[in-house]
């Protein structure tokens, strides 16, 4: 355990953080999964819980949760489904 005061803060936000950014995750992979799921039993809220989805990416890359190009390749790959299952 550290000594210093300004440390210990330190691990107190670290682990705060840690906490927080760990739900943020957990409900990115819910509504991507809810989102693939709508898109491929063709619902007819797929496209809400597309936009939901990607809304929740953005913002998940602006507070630093992922990287800026991480959400960028997920929010492509699921609109590539999309158009893909579209098509068919």
């Amino acid at each position: 355990m550290a000594n210093i005061k300004s440390q210990i803060k330190r691990i107190k936000t670290n682990e705060i953080r840690r906490i927080k950014n760990k739900s943020v995750r957990s409900e990115l992979k819910t509504r991507i999964k809810t989102a693939i799921n709508a898109v491929e039993n063709q619902e007819e809220n797929s496209i809400e819980s597309l936009k939901l989805a990607v809304k929740k990416l953005d913002k998940a890359a602006a507070s630093g949760v992922i990287h800026k190009n991480q959400a960028a390749r997920r929010k492509g790959r699921l609109m590539a489904r999309l158009s893909k299952i579209s098509q068919d």
